[in-house]
């Protein structure tokens, strides 16, 4: 258990997990070290990412992060594979729906110490922002946190996708095209990218029911911050979230083995260990 006395909390996250994250990647080895941070939605992965920026930056370190949710690919690129290969892959998220060359062209250009602009993407708008619009980093980096909600995920076995685990995949792949396609993605495409982070840190829900409130607690907050702009009503959410939920429950399966530090967390998002 985490003891009492790690308390400082800075906004839901004891102040010294930051600070144990920023010391694994530092000490990693790398020039540059890639610090992923991997949790299901709604976990606090960015959270944790941003105040382990912050603690950087307080040792004079240039730090910043990346999620894997601004390199979706846009929405015209979604529109052509729900074309070409499933309807359901005009939905931004699964495996499959990244730009993963430009992942590793920023990756390249941070490793390599050169300025680079960071993609964002407007998840009420569905639609990745205006290269213009992205911060642009002119200094080299000392460290780069990457977060996202299935990194480090291996792919499943083939036989396990045979049935259908939700409504999404029962009403709208029945043959699994869907599914196997993504599973496919995830097994072949996604693994050097996965290889070329240097820590691997978890953030461990207690289970994948937790996810639909979590994602929900988020939705609200986004919408908040964006005034008079629409996101998603709640079925809509709870509809969404299937489109996760067998590379996430792949993930509660597979990541307490492969991460380098796993942060077992409860309902309430409270740290109950750190292994």
């Amino acid at each position: 258990m985490v003891a009492a006395a790690y308390m400082p909390q800075v906004k839901g996250f004891p102040e010294t997990l930051a600070e144990q994250a920023l010391d694994d990647a530092l000490g990693s080895g790398a020039a540059v070290p890639v610090l992923a941070i991997s949790g299901l939605q709604g976990s606090g992965k960015s959270t944790l990412a941003e105040q382990v920026v912050a603690r950087a930056r307080n040792r004079g370190l240039n730090a910043a992060t990346l999620s894997i949710d601004d390199v979706y690919l846009t929405r015209a690129q979604r529109q052509r594979l729900a074309r070409q290969v499933h309807p359901l892959l005009i939905t931004r998220g699964p495996p499959g729906t990244h730009d993963l060359p430009l992942v590793h062209a920023l990756l390249d250009a941070a490793a390599a110490r050169e300025p680079l602009a960071l993609p964002r993407f407007d998840k009420l708008a569905d639609e990745r922002l205006p290269q213009a619009q992205w911060p642009r980093l002119e200094k080299p980096l000392d460290l780069l946190v990457f977060e996202g909600w299935f990194l480090g995920t291996p792919a499943q076995e083939e036989s396990e996708l045979a049935q259908p685990l939700n409504a999404l995949e029962r009403d709208a792949d029945s043959d699994g095209r869907w599914r196997h396609w993504c599973n496919q993605a995830l097994g072949r495409d996604y693994p050097a990218l996965w290889q070329r982070c240097d820590r691997l840190w978890f953030l461990q829900p207690p289970d994948f029911s937790v996810v639909p409130r979590w994602r929900w607690q988020q939705e609200q907050n986004l919408q908040a911050a964006q005034p008079g702009r629409h996101g998603m009503s709640r079925p809509q959410l709870e509809r969404f979230v299937q489109y996760f939920e067998r590379v996430s429950r792949q993930a509660l399966h597979a990541l307490p083995a492969l991460a380098d530090r796993v942060v077992v967390l409860d309902a309430q998002r409270q740290i109950q260990a750190l292994r």
